[in-house]
């Protein structure tokens, strides 16, 4: 994907069930399986975001694991995938970091899939951030999803993903959800060349 587009997996402010806000943990998982889609589609950066210090140093932990020799050796792949990965306190950071980076403030974009349906599509967050001359932040929620507290900066929303389940069952997993708006960001950078 040519467009400058990072990625953010946030773990707060982050919603529960009852709408609080809280901070959910890291998982190894979605720490590999995210950086592979991300490199595979082309992101800057893919931006791990939590504020707590033990999170810091269990992503800290699986990342030098495999920046070592012996890891590299074994799948150079997953090195290579988990050399955008970086970590973030908080949002604010990683949208401090684009700055710093491109020189301009990024777009913001949130998801989730408890958005209305009316929200936008990848083609129209595609050309306001060819428009602005801005890169995208791309942001992914865990728990129950992204607090209004990241939702009110945002400037976009891309609508959510839907199934074929009768019963509009829509609960992915956020490695699934970022690989398929991911892919789906290419189709539309390439169908707008």
């Amino acid at each position: 994907m040519k467009d400058n587009i990072y990625l953010g997996l946030v773990h707060h402010p982050i919603k529960n069930k009852r709408g609080d806000i809280v901070t959910t943990s890291v998982t190894n998982l979605d720490i590999h399986d995210i950086a592979r889609s991300c490199r595979t589609f082309g992101m800057k950066n893919y931006f791990i975001v939590t504020p707590l210090e033990a999170q810091h140093k269990l992503v800290k932990r699986i990342l030098g694991h495999w920046e070592e020799d012996d890891a590299g050796v074994y799948n150079p792949d997953r090195q290579d995938a988990l050399a955008i990965a970086r970590l973030v306190n908080s949002v604010e950071e990683g949208i401090n970091k684009i700055k710093e980076i491109e020189g301009v403030e990024p777009l913001i974009c949130v998801t989730g899939a408890n958005f209305e349906s009316n929200n936008g599509v990848e083609t129209d967050l595609i050309n306001n951030a060819r428009l602005d001359k801005r890169p995208i932040f791309l942001l992914f929620g865990t728990g129950w999803g992204l607090h209004a507290q990241v939702l009110e900066r945002a400037h976009f929303a891309l609508e959510p993903i839907f199934g074929g389940s009768a019963d509009g069952y829509n609960h992915l997993s956020v490695r699934s959800a970022v690989a398929i708006y991911l892919d789906r960001l290419n189709s539309a950078s390439e169908s707008l060349k």
